[in-house]
């Protein structure tokens, strides 16, 4: 659930830290249908066998399915100002690929509140610092600075 706060609250969560989310499998069906999506079917991606010959051992996610998955996670990260109704995601000012996510890994996401800013009367900017790790591994998948933009009543 994301945490909801007031607006007069906003300086005090500028540094929030969210708790984990909770872990998600990356299976191959979820890395194919995202092949069929994109029309990126790169063997590395969705031919298990090609695959094992490579330094990976095996099928790994595309780091755009990673990205994505970001939508999902937000569900349990986010702030949400109170009386929002509508939210808009704006980009990203940085995104880093840092290790392949392999077929049947678990990954959850970490993030952090970096900076909040009323850009219009009731419409806030807010910027998130994303990891995304992957269970036993030292090395996130993926970090990113990723902007929203949240309307206010």
């Amino acid at each position: 659930m994301p945490t909801i706060i007031k607006k007069d609250q906003i300086d005090d969560y500028i540094g929030f830290e969210a708790e984990p989310t909770a872990w998600h499998q990356v299976t191959q069906s979820q890395i194919n249908n995202f092949a069929d999506c994109t029309l990126d079917h790169q063997f590395i991606h969705v031919d298990e066998e090609k695959a094992k010959q490579t330094p990976f051992g095996g099928t790994i996610a595309h780091g755009f399915l990673t990205l994505s998955m970001l939508s999902h996670f937000a569900e349990s990260f986010s702030i949400v100002i109170d009386g929002v109704y509508m939210g808009i995601n704006s980009g990203f000012d940085k995104v880093r690929f840092l290790a392949p996510v392999k077929v049947n890994s678990n990954i959850r996401a970490h993030a952090k509140v970096t900076h909040i800013e009323e850009t219009k009367p009731n419409q806030f900017r807010i910027k998130t610092e994303v990891s995304v790790e992957i269970e036993g591994q030292d090395t996130p998948a993926l970090i990113a600075e990723w902007i929203g933009i949240q309307m206010v009543k």
